[in-house]
């Protein structure tokens, strides 16, 4: 089978298994890349030059999270595409141990300060306010907002669950202005030609944003859902609230914000 033919396939497959399209789009480009590289179907392959094709891209640099995402992709395509009973899955590699990047309070009101535009102001406002990700922001509808509760519904997040998160009084007025004339089942922040503001041009306001307002950390816009877990914490809610508002399954996930924001180390002073 061509890789166009396999990729086409492997898409029908997981979009019938309910997978996400993020999952689906990252599964696609993995097997693509794949392919391009080896120029021959998949199935001829041999499993020795795949585990060289992962040493090479682990010598390249590439984070261990991604090498377990084309290393599920080709587990997907032999076991579950071509029904090869004796293939061996490839084995994870150890996940990379790194801190998330988190902004201070002062620095969060420096990028809010430091956005002119309204929309883009709103946006990044409540990413951090309701610890939402950039695709929650963009997808949020009007009727995802109840101002009298002060609470957001995250519908069909990250693992096609929906959750509630909470309401900032700051974000009231601001979050009126794109309320106003729309149906509730209306796109909350809509693109210019109208429908939803794609997940690339608001990753590049944001960047654009942070020489802005001279934050030189490598903050990321998920950078602001990290801050958000991160200050609640400090703020004493207990994890397994934070885990309820982020939408953890497993609370593992959250607790790495507790290695971000120890007080008894952060009370440590020097010897020097």
């Amino acid at each position: 089978m061509s890789g166009g033919g396999l990729i086409e396939r492997l898409e029908k497959e997981l979009l019938l298994r309910n997978y996400s399209r993020a999952t689906i789009k990252s599964y696609s480009a993995a097997i693509r890349g794949v392919y391009h590289f080896f120029r021959k179907p998949l199935r001829e392959i041999h499993r020795d030059d795949l585990t060289e094709y992962f040493y090479n891209k682990q010598v390249e640099g590439y984070s261990s999270q991604t090498i377990s995402l084309y290393m599920n992709a080709i587990n997907f395509v032999y076991r579950e595409l071509y029904n090869h009973k004796h293939f061996t899955p490839f084995k994870h590699p150890k996940k990379t141990k790194r801190l998330p990047v988190v902004l201070r309070k002062d620095e969060i009101e420096s990028i809010i300060a430091a956005t002119s535009n309204v929309k883009h102001r709103t946006m990044i406002t409540l990413a951090y306010a309701a610890g939402l990700r950039i695709s929650e922001v963009i997808q949020l509808r009007v009727q995802d907002i109840d101002c009298e509760a002060m609470t957001i519904i995250v519908r069909m997040g990250k693992g096609k669950k929906d959750r509630m998160s909470v309401l900032s009084p700051r974000l009231i007025d601001d979050l009126s202005l794109f309320q106003v004339g729309k149906q509730g089942s209306d796109i909350l922040f809509e693109s210019e030609r109208g429908g939803k503001l794609s997940i690339r041009t608001i990753q590049k306001v944001f960047y654009s944003i942070l020489r802005k307002a001279c934050i030189q950390k490598p903050a990321t816009f998920h950078s602001l859902r990290h801050s958000f877990a991160t200050h609640l914490l400090e703020n004493g809610v207990d994890v397994r609230y934070v885990q309820a508002l982020l939408g953890h399954s497993n609370i593992q996930t959250t607790q790495i914000y507790t290695k971000v924001t120890n007080p008894a180390l952060k009370r440590i002073v020097s010897p020097f």
